[in-house]
């Protein structure tokens, strides 16, 4: 099986990159996103509502998928999907 393919390395540095943002500073966030529907200030809003009031929910199951795009050699993020899981709990 040898090394891994390169979108799954890709894949791999960019979630780790953005849940280490996550954790430790979220106002670079934006830096990692590129759409022609928000700017940097409103999407960083929403992060920190989401955020914010998970801070003070139990743990719950999520699913986040990242559309990357490669532009000036550097992966970004063009489209972002987050689902809680709730399927798991009633």
């Amino acid at each position: 099986m040898g090394d891994k393919p390169i979108w799954e390395q890709i894949g791999s540095s960019f979630v780790q990159h953005y849940y280490q943002l996550f954790d430790t500073d979220r106002t670079q966030l934006g830096a990692i996103y590129v759409s022609s529907y928000w700017d940097s200030a409103e999407l960083l809003k929403c992060i920190f509502i989401l955020s914010s009031q998970a801070d003070e929910d139990p743990i719950m199951g999520f699913h986040q998928i990242f559309l990357l795009k490669n532009i000036n050699d550097a992966w970004v993020c063009t489209n972002d999907m987050f689902r809680l899981a709730l399927h798991n709990f009633g």
